[in-house]
């Protein structure tokens, strides 16, 4: 087994899944989580932004995904928004965001940062973008790997 599949659980991969179904019942704005092994880049930035555009977030109606990265062996971690989202959010949101998840990753508790940085995310995306009647889930809730 490798160390993405170690990473989480098959019931904790379930939680997360809910927490991003949960966070964008409130919202138009997307959520998606990648894990993989390594960053192959040397800024893990710039990866989580490869892996944004290769998810095809950046083709959201209103430019409001947001992507939480991991690399797990590399132990990076990375909160990335489109642009409609960063044009709204307070200049420190993405940082705090990152903190909260990272306190829990520093136990070793990975599902639980990441359900606590989706729903920090969920809250933020609720108040700037809200949820449209004619809303669709333009991106899966599903966690990707590579």
């Amino acid at each position: 087994m490798s160390k993405v599949e170690q990473f989480l659980t098959a019931a904790e991969e379930t939680e997360i899944i809910e927490a991003i179904r949960l966070a964008e019942k409130n919202t138009s704005g997307e959520i998606r989580v990648h894990i993989e092994k390594k960053c192959p880049k040397d800024k893990p930035f710039d990866r989580s932004v490869e892996v944004f555009h290769l998810l095809k977030m950046n083709q959201t109606k209103l430019r409001n995904g947001v992507l939480f990265y991991v690399a797990v062996t590399d132990k990076k971690f990375v909160i990335c928004g489109d642009e409609g989202i960063d044009k709204v959010v307070p200049k420190n949101f993405w940082e705090s965001t990152k903190d909260v998840v990272t306190g829990f990753f520093k136990e070793g508790q990975y599902q639980a940062g990441l359900v606590a940085g989706i729903h920090e995310a969920g809250v933020q995306l609720k108040t700037h973008f809200h949820y449209l009647e004619d809303d669709k889930n333009e991106l899966s809730d599903s966690i990707s790997k590579g």
